[in-house]
Parts: structure tokens; sequence; C-alpha cells
């Protein structure tokens, strides 16, 4: 190996040890070795740029996160749509999703792959010769808002690809989502309420803004993470046959997947595989809001086909709603563009599912009289999947309340 290649090598190893370094303090809120050994290594690397600043990767932790601030977002048409997924809310629709599979694959053999359904924000990632060169938005599915100079600050995403043993592609596009993991939020949102400044709500929210601003500084002070959930594109073909072996293939190149990922051979197994993930979504790293349930088999897949807006081999099974109880503490009135008055009630901020609700609409003044809802009542409020909240009173002789939330 010549003085060079080892150089070149040194920098590369250095880059590896400090990205997984930066995912397990900032992504995970845990960190794997002492801030002085991380700095010792750090450094080792920055003097290796210096003294060979030929050699400097586009990768490098070094380089101070983010660039320039954007005035406005460009629109990207994407290559492949992104499409949305159907939904399941029981075990007989989620039967019955299994039905009109088998019908269209008449004996054949199916297996369904299920996967934690994330409750982030939608992207596509491009890279060409294995450089991270375009990040988009899902958008209307048909036209995103390129967001590159904010996912580049995203530490768990790898940038420029290699692996050891799996040739880089020329062209990879992977879709998957962001979010902030449950201990990042938290320590978020202690950290802005200590300097007086504003808090959010749930984590999603706090992706879905992170990533929404032209100045890539803010992106990059907060602990967003990628995970990968599908490749809409590789050249040449990646050469797997199924979608567990596509996401297995993606961690190769340091792209991070669910932490929980099941092989069923029936449909039955998916049910209980999807009860067994309910019963520990508290203990996830991360917020989610079902799971994505998927045939494996790729050419199955392509046998299948889509749906005008969803492919009919996908479904997402959401979850129950979660409910916690609060009361009124008062009842407003906002004035809309048009000039209708909507009666909003105040809630003593209660958490939901990952969402802090303060405020419901009670729709009109017909709807408060018809419901009997007054200050002071207690009520359960609950959220299902990502749709919204309702809330229902709790009061023995009161009926119940169907709101849904105030933006």
């Amino acid at each position: 190996m010549t003085e060079d290649s080892t150089i070149k090598a040194q920098m590369r190893q250095l880059i590896q040890i400090l990205a997984k370094h930066n995912h397990a303090y900032y992504v995970m809120d845990q960190p794997s070795i002492a801030d002085s050994e991380y700095d010792q290594l750090f450094h080792q690397l920055k003097a290796l740029e210096e003294q060979y600043p030929e050699y400097v990767q586009a990768d490098t932790p070094t380089h101070k996160v983010g660039g320039k601030a954007l005035t406005k977002f460009a629109s990207v048409t994407h290559a492949v749509p992104m499409l949305s997924l159907g939904n399941v809310f029981n075990q007989e629709e989620l039967f019955a999703f299994a039905r009109r599979i088998e019908e269209r694959l008449p004996n054949q053999k199916i297996q369904y792959d299920v996967e934690l359904k994330f409750d982030g924000l939608a992207i596509s990632l491009w890279y060409e010769n294995g450089v991270l060169v375009r990040g988009v938005t899902r958008g209307d599915g048909e036209t995103g808002e390129d967001i590159t100079h904010n996912v580049k600050t995203i530490r768990n995403l790898p940038k420029v690809l290699s692996a050891e043993k799996t040739p880089v592609p020329t062209l990879l596009e992977v879709r998957g989502e962001v979010l902030i993991p449950k201990a990042g939020f938290e320590k978020l949102n202690a950290e802005n309420e200590a300097k007086g400044e504003k808090t959010f709500a749930n984590p999603r929210n706090a992706a879905a803004g992170s990533l929404r601003q032209l100045d890539p500084a803010v992106a990059a002070s907060r602990p967003l993470a990628f995970y990968a959930y599908g490749i809409a594109q590789c050249e040449p073909h990646h050469g797997q046959t199924t979608m567990s072996a596509s996401l297995e293939w993606l961690t190769q190149f340091g792209f991070t997947i669910g932490e929980s990922h099941f092989i069923c051979d029936t449909i039955q197994d998916v049910q209980q595989a999807y009860e067994k993930i309910n019963a520990e979504r508290p203990d996830l790293s991360v917020e989610i809001d079902g799971m994505v349930i998927k045939v494996d088999d790729l050419k199955q897949q392509q046998q299948l086909g889509f749906l005008s807006r969803e492919p009919r081999w996908a479904t997402a099974y959401k979850f129950p709603a979660v409910a916690a109880l609060t009361t009124v503490e008062h009842i407003d009135w906002q004035v809309g563009r048009t000039g209708t008055l909507t009666p909003v009630a105040r809630l003593n901020p209660v958490a939901v599912g990952g969402v802090t609700v303060s405020n419901v609409t009670l729709h009109n003044i017909g709807e408060i009289h018809r419901l009997d809802v007054r200050i002071g009542d207690t009520v359960s409020v609950y959220r299902s999947g990502d749709v919204g909240v309702t809330m229902n009173s709790s009061v023995s002789s009161r009926i119940q309340l169907d709101f849904q939330m105030a933006v």
C-alpha cells in the first residue's frame, strides 16, 4: 500500500469511527466513549486533513455542519412517485388485505415483511457513484422540496457510501423517514425549556420543522435521525430478491433500519407480530403509529402492482388510540378568515401518543349545547395513529363528545 492510500485509509477509518460515536451520542443519547476520547479522535482526523488537504473527504465531520442559508426551496419531481399506503385498523381488515393478495397470486407461497411504521417525515435520498447529491421531501407524492442542505446535517445518515464486500451502485435512491428518537426529543425540549425557548409538542413536528428550515444550522442543532424503509432505484440492480434482504443490504452501507422487523409466513403470524410490537411500543427508541405490512418477495410485488395512489402489496396497520385524562379549563372563540366564529376548548395540557394536546375545536354553538360540555369537565383525550385527536366526556351523566384537535 502506498503512502497516499495509507493516509486515505486512516482518514476513512477515523470518519467511520466518529460517525458511529456521533450516532450513539446525538441520536440514541447513549454515548459510547468519553468526550475526551472523542476529542482525541476528532483532532487526530483534523491534523491529518490539515497536513494532507488534498485528501479531505466529502463526509468529514471536521467541517462545519451545514452551509449558507437558502432563500427558498426548489421543487423536484420524483423519478419514481412516492405513493401513500392504504390503512387497516383491525384483524378483520388485515385478513381481507391478505385475501385480496392471495386471489391475485393463486397457489403461490406468500411471506410478509413486517416493519415499524415510523411517525416521521418521508424523504427520498439520491446517491450518485456513492455520494449523497440530493434529499427531497415526499410532498404530494409527485413533487417534493429539495432539502439537501438539511439532510446532510443528519448524523446517522451516510454521506458517502462504502462497503467492504459490496460494490457501490452508480445510482441509488433510498426512501425512508426522518424523525427524532424519544431520548433526543426529551433532551431537546429540556434544553429549550431551560433557555426559555419554545418546546415542541411531539417529535414529528420537531423533525418536520427542522427539515423545512432555510438555514441548515437549525437542522444541525437538532438530534435528527434517518431510518431507511426501501429502495426506489438502484443501478446496477442490487441483486436482492426480497424486501427484507434489500433492507439488510442497505445496512452494509451504514443505513439505519427499524429496530424491530419480522418475516411472517402467514397473516396470522403478522397479527401476532403486530400485537407484540403494540405491547412493546413504550419501550421502543422511536415513536411509531403502527406497523407496515409488505409482501416480501419483490417479483410478487411487481405482479400485484398498484392502485391509483397506493401499492396493492403493502398496507399500514394502525395502532388503536392512545388515551389520557385531562380537564376543560376554558372555552374561547376563534374568528376564521371568513368571519366564522368557532368555539375552542382550552385543556390542561396532556401528552397523548407523543403529542401534547391543549386545544380542541367544538365546531359550533349548537354542538356545545347538544353535547353539554362545560368548564371543569374531566375528559378523555385520545389519539389514533397520526390522524388527529378525539375527546370524550368522562363525566358519567354526560354523553360522549367527539372533537377534533384545534390547529
